[in-house]
């Protein structure tokens, strides 16, 4: 096994740090790398804010739903769909694109922002950095667009905090669904979908409990908090805030 696949698949969430810093050079090496990202037409219509203030940081995870763990961060990265680019590119020699306002643009900007935020996290995690995708910045996107003085066709559509890993205290890797669940040959399989979450839901429960922590709820009942609840109790201001920024107007 070489060395990348073994770094991809050892990768886990960090949420606890040293509070050491991440060096100047290797925070410039993390993003020229990240930049090189795949990226749909090669419009590049991701772009970064790179925030290093202990009290900007402090406020992101306040807005973020209150994640105390971000507050640990030394860096935070917040990834933002950015159509203001593609649209001046387009505006500057007399053109017009309606794509920010399309369902598609959504999808093009938001697929784009997952492999920004994978390219950032993996260059980061190769130099012995921790990391932790934030999805909560759009607990409050409108907040968070206000603070970083967003313009028009920009959303914050994820974060990324980036520091020095403290150790790991659980015992293994968190598990995944059965591998035959995940990849199918040739089409879907919703027998071995359904399969693999009744395996998943035994093994997950043990990993919790070889971890001393029989209080986390098992995969089923986490789903149903996240799905069923959490998301429309908490990311309420998402659509309104796409629309005041431009987007989904179709």
């Amino acid at each position: 096994m070489n060395e990348v696949i073994k770094q991809l698949q050892n990768r886990r969430s960090v949420r606890e740090f040293t509070g050491e810093k991440v060096k100047d050079e290797d925070l410039k090496l993390i993003l020229e790398t990240a930049q090189r990202y795949s990226n749909w037409a090669h419009g590049q219509q991701t772009s970064l804010i790179v925030v290093r203030d202990k009290e900007k940081i402090k406020k992101i995870a306040e807005l973020s739903g209150g994640q105390k763990h971000i507050e640990a961060a030394d860096v935070f990265i917040l990834i933002l769909i950015d159509f203001y680019r593609v649209v001046y590119a387009v505006e500057s020699i007399g053109g017009e694109i309606s794509i920010p306002k399309s369902v598609e643009g959504l999808m093009i900007g938001t697929g784009d922002a997952g492999i920004m935020v994978n390219a950032i996290q993996t260059a980061a995690e190769s130099l012995g950095y921790g990391t932790t995708t934030i999805g909560g910045v759009r607990v409050n996107p409108d907040a968070i667009a206000e603070m970083f003085d967003l313009p028009e066709y920009v959303f914050p559509v994820f974060g990324t905090t980036i520091g020095v890993p403290a150790e790991n205290k659980l015992k293994s890797l968190k598990p995944r669904v059965p591998f035959e669940s995940f990849a199918f040959e040739e089409k879907y399989d919703k027998k071995k979908v359904k399969e693999g979450v009744e395996k998943f839901e035994k093994d997950y429960r043990k990993w919790w409990d070889e971890n001393g922590l029989p209080e986390v709820p098992s995969y089923k009942e986490t789903m149903k908090k996240y799905y069923s609840n959490y998301v429309k109790e908490n990311y309420q201001k998402t659509e309104e805030t796409l629309r005041k920024q431009g987007f989904i107007q179709k």
